[in-house]
């Protein structure tokens, strides 16, 4: 079976050269604490509509004890998280939809076509593909040690920023 196409070559970006650390990355996203599912970006283009970031796994992550004892793997959940995340700290910092909040509104075609460990780096990448006012679609592509570990098609969503304050009293 021929090797899948990469959305972009590795020898496209550099993850040596970080362009945003976590502190530049809340600046667009709201997941804080373990949702915190990157570590960095080290490539934007809005020509094209891509951007690559990553998540250094440690060993201290919130479901290293449970997923699983003994042999701990980032669950694939986490793996499409990662991706929204990315996705969205794009769509905010680009201003693709006009909101405060971009929301995960869905996945299609996800595949997970590997295992990833504490001490591995997890690259991501995320490519637009439909921007609407009430939606966009990207692609992603997540990989460890260049080889495809995740992809599929998310969709991101406007949320209103009322809808994510708490209870009123």
């Amino acid at each position: 079976m021929p090797r899948k196409a990469l959305i972009l070559d590795s020898s496209e970006y550099d993850l040596d050269h970080v362009i945003a650390g976590v502190e530049e990355i809340r600046r667009y996203n709201r997941q804080r604490f373990e949702m915190e599912q990157l570590t960095a970006i080290v490539y934007e283009d809005p020509e094209l509509l891509v951007c690559v970031g990553y998540k250094d796994l440690r060993l201290d992550e919130f479901w290293v004890r449970g997923h699983m004892p003994g042999t701990p793997i980032m669950p694939g959940v986490i793996m499409c998280e990662a991706a929204a995340q990315l996705a969205s700290y794009f769509a905010q910092k680009h201003k693709l939809l006009d909101t405060p909040v971009v929301g995960f509104g869905g996945l299609k075609e996800v595949r997970f076509r590997g295992v990833v460990r504490p001490g591995d780096r997890f690259v991501i990448v995320v490519r637009a593909l439909k921007v609407r006012s009430v939606m966009f679609t990207c692609e992603f592509q997540c990989l460890v040690r260049q080889n495809l570990v995740c992809e599929g098609v998310l969709m991101g969503i406007p949320l209103p920023e009322d809808a994510l304050k708490g209870p009123q009293a």
